[in-house]
């Protein structure tokens, strides 16, 4: 008897939550729209080519350090035209202090020439042609999509957004495919844009990796992984 096939769901397709995970997810909504109401990107940016560009150099790399590289570089190659033309060399020097700077640099002169000679050196709009640019994922798709354009297509997952997904019971997956998933099914769309920059920032001030300050955090009532910090911290 053959072996029977599951269908594999595409990528960035909402995944069906159970009662108690919406129930679970209106109680973080509503905290988290008393704590941020109105949140930005932490990238510093004044058009899609930049915001692109910094959330390449994001990967791997804290936004704080990318804000330092990126206005030398936005100085040098203020467009995708120039950055097409940059010599690699060069590229790397200015964005060593990201990390992984060969990588990325190569990426992002394969991105700008792509830019330059399929779309007019513009942004396009839609995941799928972002997802074609060397160097760009669905974070950074989702980023730029949802940060320059105001489009939802899907819902950014950092590391911040992963960890406290997990931590406040709204998914116990660990794949960033899978984590989105399950966030844009428990959410709006109008909500998917908002709450990923509101997990980010709670997770920078409050929900740290390694010290998570859950005496300070509002949702420790509810949070489920807060009683096993609070265990932990007690010696138990």
């Amino acid at each position: 008897m053959a072996a029977r096939r599951t269908k594999k769901k595409r990528a960035g397709t909402p995944r069906r939550p159970s009662a108690k995970r919406r129930e679970q997810w209106q109680r973080v909504r509503t905290e988290l729209a008393k704590l941020y109401p109105e949140v930005e990107c932490a990238l510093d940016h004044v058009d899609a080519f930049q915001l692109l560009v910094a959330t390449i150099l994001s990967a791997q790399c804290t936004d704080k350090t990318v804000n330092k590289v990126t206005p030398a570089l936005f100085a040098r190659y203020p467009d995708a035209q120039a950055l097409a033309r940059a010599r690699q060399a060069t590229l790397e020097k200015l964005i060593r202090p990201t990390g992984f700077f060969r990588n990325k640099a190569k990426n992002l002169i394969g991105m700008a020439q792509m830019l330059d000679s399929e779309f007019g050196g513009v942004v396009p709009r839609t995941i799928d042609e972002l997802l074609r640019l060397p160097g760009v994922a669905r974070k950074t798709a989702n980023v730029v999509l949802g940060t320059a354009f105001g489009i939802a297509s899907g819902v950014v997952v950092d590391t911040h957004v992963g960890r406290l997904s997990r931590r406040l019971g709204l998914t116990k997956q660990t794949d960033p495919v899978k984590v989105e998933s399950d966030l844009m099914g428990v959410a709006d769309p109008d909500d998917w844009i908002w709450l990923a920059h509101a997990l980010i920032w709670h997770g920078r001030l409050v929900c740290d990796a390694k010290k998570p300050k859950c005496d300070e955090c509002t949702m420790a009532g509810f949070c489920p992984s807060a009683r096993d910090v609070s265990a932990v911290a007690a010696g138990r």
